[in-house]
């Protein structure tokens, strides 16, 4: 059988602030970045890791997992700007501020069984995910960190094709790569799966892994959806953390379905019950149990591998999933005690309203060629 080991982690990404303007509103504001999402999942299923980000000193949330202070620069700030006028997924998203890039120096002299870039403002360098190669056995890779691109006047985000982005010659080198089935059609998945395992994620459809001749579609977790954001974030922690505990790669992404799915039944970053994480943590000890002997550092005999019982997989996670949670949950932190940085930030003409309800949305962004 399968054991388990003692695997540590490097999640490499900032932790940012975003804000929600509707019709030139502010409705909400929230702390945002990947490693925000992903510390909750890996934190709750016990996960070794080891956190490097960047913030400014204007950054005032409280993090399990202390950011590094730039004197010389500010947190990076997002806009995501909303109109009642057109639909959802027409979301016009600007990042307004952005802190400085983490380096290669800014790495732990240290190596990694998992590595993790998970850039969202362009903080991860392709020098930084290079060195990221080099001290880490496998590198789990956000897709978003490499093809998204900032118009230099108003920071407006567009999405451009990986291989004209300056990451592409180190492609070949990732272990996982994860795109949301918006940003699939930037990275040819087709010539991707080739050289790495290629996770599409598509919301209430589930996800997909392709790698080489193998395609396994897995299972979706239905579920109320109150805010979409981090639900990407915490899809990949869960997969980190699956395969980090010995599960195949099929069973591995099932569980990142999961904690995406408690994610976007929850308002802003998700708290999961202490109940459920313990539950799902002797349910991933007995799929281990039940699994093959493979090495977990060969990518294709993880993708390959069948896994025995992935129906009662799913079962057993859906169980845990309807103990400890309801179909509309509350907020987790009450509105007020948000840091009140937007009047700090100047985000709105002096006298404007302010209403603050508690979430933000984490639609697709437009391509290039739809923004105006």
């Amino acid at each position: 059988m399968r054991q388990a080991r003692d695997v540590s982690c490097l999640v490499v990404g900032n932790y940012c602030h975003d804000v929600l303007i509707k019709d030139g509103e502010v409705l909400a504001e929230s702390l945002g970045g990947a490693a925000s999402f992903i510390s909750e999942v890996l934190d709750g299923l016990s996960v070794t890791a080891t956190f490097v980000s960047k913030v400014g000193s204007d950054f005032s949330y409280t993090v399990k997992h202390p950011p590094v202070i730039s004197a010389s620069s500010t947190t990076t700030l997002f806009h995501a700007h909303f109109s009642s006028q057109i639909q959802r997924q027409d979301r016009l998203l600007k990042r307004v501020r952005f802190c400085e890039p983490i380096t290669p120096l800014d790495l732990p002299d240290s190596r990694f069984e998992y590595g993790l870039a998970v850039a969202v403002g362009g903080e991860v360098l392709p020098e930084t995910l290079e060195r990221m190669l080099n001290i880490c056995e496998t590198v789990f890779v956000d897709v978003q960190g490499l093809i998204r691109v900032f118009d230099q006047e108003d920071g407006t985000v567009r999405l451009i094709q990986l291989k004209d982005s300056k990451f592409y010659n180190l492609v070949q080198r990732i272990g996982f790569l994860k795109a949301s089935a918006d940003e699939a059609p930037y990275i040819d998945v087709d010539e991707m799966k080739k050289f790495c395992c290629v996770v599409v994620t598509n919301g209430k459809d589930g996800c997909t892994l392709y790698y080489r001749d193998v395609e396994q579609q897995i299972a979706p977790f239905p579920t109320v959806q109150v805010d979409p954001t981090g639900a990407g974030d915490s899809f990949l922690g869960g997969l980190v953390a699956g395969l980090a505990q010995g599960l195949a790669a099929p069973d591995a992404a099932l569980l990142g379905n999961f904690f995406g799915s408690l994610t976007v039944g929850q308002i802003g970053l998700p708290k999961f019950d202490s109940g459920l994480m313990k539950m799902v943590k002797e349910e991933v000890h007995r799929k281990r149990l039940q699994s093959f002997e493979c090495h977990e550092s060969e990518i294709h005999s993880l993708i390959s591998m069948r896994p025995l019982d992935h129906e009662d997989f799913v079962t057993a996670l859906s169980t845990a999933k309807s103990l400890f949670t309801r179909p509309s949950q509350k907020c987790q932190g009450d509105v007020s005690s948000l840091p009140r940085v937007v009047e700090q930030y100047n985000l709105l003409p002096t006298g404007q309203s302010k209403q603050f309800s508690g979430f933000v949305f984490d639609d697709p962004i437009q391509s290039g060629d739809e923004i105006p």
